[in-house]
C-alpha cells in the first residue's frame, strides 16, 4: 500500500482528526497494513509483539478464552473500530483473539509500545482514544447487563436492534442488515442455544416480522419487533 493511501486512510479516521497533516504523515511510518480472509484468526500478540488494530474494511468477531478454555464472543468489530491489545499489556487472566467474519478485511496496525508513546506525545490524541475505547467498553458492558436482566428473546431483539442501528440500511421503520453471522454465532453472542435462536427467527418469519437468509436479515418494522 502506498504512503499516500496510508495517509488518507489515517487522515480520514476520527481518531486522528486532532493531528495535523505532518503528524499524520509521521504516523504512516509506524503503521502496518494487512489483508485477511474469512475465517482467518488474528492474534493480538504478547509483550513486545503486541499490537493495536484499526479495522479499515469488513467485520470481525472478538473471542475471549478463559483459563478453562471456554470461548465467548464478546464483541463484533465494524469498520473504523479499534481492537487488539487495548489494555497495554495488563493481564486480566483471559486470552482474546479476532476472527474474520466477512469475505476479507483490511487492517491497519500499530505496535503497542509505539502507540503508547504516540499517546504520550499528543495529549489530545489520548483524549480522543479514551473516548473511542469508552464507547466500546460501554457497548460490552450493556451486552453483559443484558445477560443478567433480559431473557433470550429480549437479548436477541436487543442484539438485532443494535446491529441494525450500527450497520443497517433503513427505509422508514424497515431495515436491511447484511448478514455475516451464522445462527450459531448469534447464539453464542447472546448466550443462547442455537435451537432457541432458530426457533425465534422462525416464529418471527411466520409472523411476518422479519425475513432471514444467510446473506441478509430484513426486519419489516424495527419498532414493532422491539
Amino acid at each position: 500500500m502506498s504512503e499516500e493511501v496510508k495517509f488518507w486512510h489515517l487522515r480520514n479516521h476520527q481518531l486522528f482528526w486532532v493531528l495535523n497533516n505532518s503528524q499524520v504523515r509521521q504516523l504512516c511510518i509506524i503503521t502496518n497494513y494487512k489483508r485477511a480472509k474469512k475465517g482467518e484468526m488474528i492474534d493480538f500478540g504478547e509483550h513486545e509483539s503486541s499490537r493495536i488494530y484499526l479495522l479499515k474494511r469488513g467485520n470481525l468477531k472478538i473471542v475471549q478464552v478463559d483459563e478453562e478454555g471456554n470461548e465467548l464472543i464478546v464483541d463484533i468489530i465494524q469498520k473504523g473500530e479499534l481492537f487488539g491489545s487495548l489494555n497495554f499489556g495488563q493481564d486480566n487472566g483471559s486470552y482474546e483473539y479476532a476472527q474474520v467474519l466477512t469475505d476479507s478485511v483490511v487492517l491497519c496496525s500499530f505496535n503497542t509500545a509505539d502507540f503508547e508513546r504516540l499517546l504520550a506525545e499528543h495529549p489530545t490524541l489520548a483524549i480522543s482514544y479514551t473516548k473511542l475505547i469508552g464507547f466500546r467498553l460501554k457497548r460490552i458492558k450493556n451486552n453483559y447487563s443484558n445477560l443478567f436482566f433480559k431473557n433470550t428473546k429480549e437479548r436477541l431483539i436487543a442484539f438485532l436492534t443494535d446491529w441494525a442501528n450500527r450497520e443497517g440500511r433503513f427505509t422508514g421503520n424497515q431495515v436491511c442488515i447484511d448478514n455475516f453471522l451464522t445462527q450459531k454465532e448469534i447464539s453464542q453472542i447472546i448466550c443462547s442455544s442455537r435451537q432457541t435462536t432458530t426457533q425465534l427467527f422462525n416464529e418471527w418469519e411466520q409472523q411476518g416480522l422479519i425475513s432471514y437468509s444467510r446473506k441478509e436479515i430484513m426486519i419489516k418494522n424495527l419498532k414493532e419487533l422491539a
